[in-house]
């Protein structure tokens, strides 16, 4: 739109003959608005430097929250399989344990088991008057 009305405004200043030198050149003006931008980038610059590091903040802080769910969930399947064995062993300690298998574990060491009843054993003090 300013390019269509910088047209018009040279076409009737040429159309009039009076002399272009009051109106600065395109190139003048492409220079003006470039030294704006740059101008307004330099005094924002700790602006744009702190959303950066906020923005590498924000990349991090999500990179670690990824890695702790990871390690979450790895350690989580450990406690579940540890779990699972030590079901297995307490279920198999309780099998052995029993008398039945206790008998039948000893019985190649030549060890059988009573069967009679144990008998008491009673020991008589002497006592010296």
């Amino acid at each position: 739109m300013l390019q269509e009305e910088e047209k018009h405004i040279d076409k009737e200043i040429e159309g009039d003959g009076k002399p272009t030198d009051m109106l600065p050149e395109p190139d003048t003006r492409k220079e003006w608005r470039l030294r704006i931008n740059y101008r307004l980038i330099t005094q924002n610059l700790p602006f744009i430097l702190f959303l950066s590091v906020l923005a590498l903040i924000y990349i991090a802080n999500s990179h670690l929250a990824e890695k702790k769910i990871r390690k979450i969930n790895k350690l989580s399947r450990d406690i579940k399989e540890l779990k699972w064995d030590y079901l297995n062993l307490k279920s198999t300690l309780m099998f052995q344990s029993k008398m039945s298998e206790v008998s039948k574990a000893v019985e190649p060491l030549g060890l059988k088991e009573l069967s009679t009843p144990p008998q008491r054993i009673i020991v008589k003090e002497n006592t010296a008057d």
